[in-house]
């Protein structure tokens, strides 16, 4: 096999968009067959057309990739691109499949495809794997770092580093420690499902917050909460009403 046909399988377009450009860096001559954002746009794909080598996303807008070998057969071999970890890490070296940390390293990229190229034949058991994946989120990782684009600059913003989230004229936005706001791909709903729920909290729709960023707390009337942040927001950031008695449990804790 000397050219690949490639299909990426991921949700996030800065990432699907960076992972291509290094795929052709390193073989120039592959052919990236599709960019497929859902479960359910793979299982379609993948029923009809067949791939020299997948990378697949574990979790997807619509589901866990995993429910894609449930419906479709799949003969190729898959890279994952994960950020579980390091138990589900071992799960997959132990069944022979590959994996990629986001953000994906140029390096480790072309050592998984020089691996899978060694490859005579690539047998593996997908549902022992998907037991061990939900064995795993017993203990569920959250995200660790978001890639943002800036420009014409793909960034990677560890978590730790951010102050809050917010929602304004139709975007999302999270803004650093340092003051740094940058546009995201996720809605607040999607957002809460990734990051920790110790470290932030949904304080209103418009809104979540690390607790790190909380300067100071005011108690106004009829229960309300308003909330000091560093960096500062331009606009009076207060708890709604409903998440009061809950934001107080998530302080206490």
């Amino acid at each position: 096999m000397n050219s690949l046909n490639i299909v990426i399988i991921e949700d996030e377009k800065i990432t699907a968009v960076n992972l291509e450009k290094l795929i052709l860096k390193i073989e120039p001559e592959a052919r990236i067959m599709a960019i497929l954002a859902s479960v359910k746009q793979a299982m379609s794909w993948l029923s009809s057309n067949q791939a020299d080598l997948i990378f697949m996303d574990i979790e997807l807008g619509d589901g866990k990739s995993f429910e894609i070998f449930e419906s479709v057969s799949i003969k190729a071999p898959v890279i994952f691109t994960t950020a579980y970890d390091q138990y589900a890490i071992k799960a997959f070296k132990a069944n022979g499949i590959d994996y990629l940390l986001k953000p994906i390293d140029e390096s480790e990229l072309k050592a998984a495809i020089r691996k899978f190229r060694s490859l005579v034949s690539h047998e593996t058991d997908y549902s022992a794997i998907m037991d061990l994946i939900n064995s795993s989120q017993q203990r569920k990782e959250y995200r660790q770092r978001f890639m943002i684009q800036a420009g014409s600059r793909i960034r990677s913003i560890p978590v730790v580093q951010i102050a809050y989230f917010y929602f304004i004229e139709k975007a999302v936005f999270l803004c650093t420690f340092e003051n740094r706001r940058y546009p995201t791909e996720y809605s607040l709903d999607k957002l809460e499902e990734l990051i920790n729920p110790d470290d932030f909290y949904r304080i209103n729709r418009k809104m979540i917050v690390s607790i790190k960023s909380i300067q100071s707390i005011y108690s106004l009337s009829k229960s309300r909460i308003k909330l000091e942040l560093a960096p500062g927001f331009e606009e009076e950031v207060l708890v709604s009403f409903n998440r009061t008695p809950s934001f107080r449990e998530w302080l206490n804790k």
